[in-house]
């Protein structure tokens, strides 16, 4: 049995050898120059701390440019009383707020493991995402309480160019960050900075509804403005689909069936495996961890077994991305007409039959 754990980014998914060094964590800086990597606990808390300070820098330059957008807008909205315009404006201010959760949730999961929270706090980041598709839920039910109270009450827009320029602005803002936060979401592999890149670009489409609705307003026609906010309503609620789902899979366990095939495949590569059992693969924050039981020749002695373990370990955390522990369980090969030896744990989950 083999419950190591091992960090890896996805350069160490491609092959290549490579020698394996305890390295003390003083000459661990140095270590990464000499080696092409190691497979210590001072890499691994590098590593954590590396994607978690990339999250926190996303987010306080999201509310850097959100922050400064809103100022714009806000100027605009005092200038020209644009209803419209003031509701996208406490739209961009209430995106740049969402970074305090997630900001809470990085923070939280750089805190260590302990005896009650044996995985760490990496699960911060679900709840953090939770609460970023509650606030787009928010967020579409004012974007349709604003359009329908327009055609109810019609109110007239002053000076909409400069109405129409800050609109471009609140677009141009929200996308750059949208963008900007999706990528480091995925590269990291944090759902919740993903939902919230995906909360911004819903902001941007607020703005361009505002940037319609002025245009809509010159050329006379007063129904413009609600009709576009109310398309701008039923375009978030997509994105809030896809969020949602995009969260509460993460929540639920649930992983990309790719990559429990591509463990697969390169368990069973590994010289020794005979068949592979079990394997689960779980999110914890933004990092994977494996379970896996493999079948192994059942005249193997211990020390033989366990290394194969190793090695299938070793195989995992190479071919899975953001894969930083794995613990691999090593079961004998079933003899004909020999007893299942794992026959004594059957009353205990007698609805989940072993896979072998």
């Amino acid at each position: 049995m083999s419950g190591h754990s091992h960090p890896h980014d996805d350069r160490d998914n491609q092959g290549h050898d490579h020698p394996h060094h305890q390295h003390h964590p003083r000459r661990n800086r140095l270590s990464r120059l000499l080696t092409p990597h190691s497979h210590g606990t001072a890499d691994r808390l590098d590593q954590a701390l590396e994607t978690s300070a990339r999250g926190m820098r996303a987010l306080w330059v999201s509310l850097a440019v959100l922050g400064a957008t809103a100022l714009a807008q806000a100027a605009v909205v005092a200038l020209s009383g644009s209803v419209a315009l003031l509701g996208d404006t406490v739209h961009n201010a209430a995106d740049a707020l969402t970074a305090v959760p997630l900001g809470i949730a990085f923070v939280l999961g750089r805190r260590a493991a302990n005896r009650r929270f044996t995985y760490g706090y990496g699960r911060a980041e679900d709840l953090a995402g939770i609460v970023i598709v509650l606030t787009i839920a928010a967020s579409a039910a004012f974007a349709g309480w604003a359009a329908v109270g327009r055609l109810l009450e019609p109110r007239p827009v002053q000076h909409l160019p400069v109405v129409a320029v800050a609109a471009l602005v609140g677009f141009a803002g929200n996308e750059w960050v949208a963008r900007y936060r999706i990528g480091v979401g995925r590269s990291i592999g944090s759902a919740a900075l993903v939902a919230d890149g995906l909360h911004a670009r819903t902001d941007g489409y607020t703005s361009l509804a505002v940037l319609l609705g002025a245009g809509g307003s010159a050329l006379g026609w007063w129904w413009a403005d609600p009709v576009v906010g109310l398309a701008i309503t039923a375009a978030i609620v997509l994105v809030l689909r896809d969020a949602a789902r995009e969260v509460f899979r993460r929540v639920l366990d649930a992983v990309d069936p790719e990559l429990v095939d591509r463990a697969e495949q390169a368990l069973t590569a590994v010289p020794g495996v005979i068949a592979v059992g079990e394997l689960r693969l779980r999110w914890i924050g933004h990092r994977l961890r494996a379970e896996v039981s493999v079948v192994v020749d059942g005249e193997a002695t211990v020390r033989q077994a366990h290394a194969v373990a190793v090695d299938a370990e070793h195989a995992l955390l190479h071919a899975v991305p953001r894969l930083t522990a794995a613990l691999v369980h090593a079961d004998p090969a079933p003899v004909p007409g020999g007893t299942d030896p794992h026959l004594p744990l059957a009353h205990h989950s007698p609805a989940r039959p072993r896979q072998v």
